[in-house]
């Protein structure tokens, strides 16, 4: 499936219809170049299982956790991440599909610890100008993708 953005306000949107239908264990593997909308995209998924405070980006803390109204949230940015051993040095890759939902920033850098059932969302710059986003979302080894796109379709996306 995928979805063009025009703007932060759309993503956002986006994100939050996603997280609003997303279960506990699920994990959402986000891929695009820097500044294409990924932690932009997290807010909105924060927001979507009840996150209600700040969700500022984990780039130097590595993982966030946020405990939402709906569900626990888990935030991690990976860009700093030399490979997954540094990931399983630190224990950090027990809260991947624990008991809330995981979102991952830049699993390229530990690509090896990250589950087969998940659900990637790419992100990519689009249009002419580069002002618009294309958010692809393709369900991986049977990730239940049915619910989030029921709802994405029912709000016209």
């Amino acid at each position: 499936m995928v979805i063009r953005s025009g703007s932060e306000e759309t993503t956002l949107q986006i994100g939050r219809c996603v997280g609003a239908h997303l279960r506990e264990g699920d994990v959402v593997l986000l891929r695009g170049e820097m500044g294409a909308g990924k932690s932009v995209f997290c807010r909105g998924v924060a927001r979507g299982v009840g996150v209600e405070g700040p969700v500022p980006s984990p780039t130097f803390t590595l993982l966030n956790i946020h405990e939402g109204t709906q569900k626990k949230l888990y935030h991690f940015d990976l860009y700093r991440l030399d490979d997954a051993d540094a990931l399983y040095e630190m224990g950090l890759n027990e809260y991947i599909g624990a008991d809330g939902v995981t979102l991952i920033e830049w699993p390229e850098q530990a690509e090896e610890a990250m589950p087969a059932c998940h659900l990637e969302a790419a992100l990519r710059y689009a249009g002419e100008d580069g002002l618009y986003r294309d958010i692809t979302l393709m369900p991986r080894g049977g990730f239940d993708f049915a619910p989030v796109e029921q709802a994405l379709k029912e709000e016209g996306f």
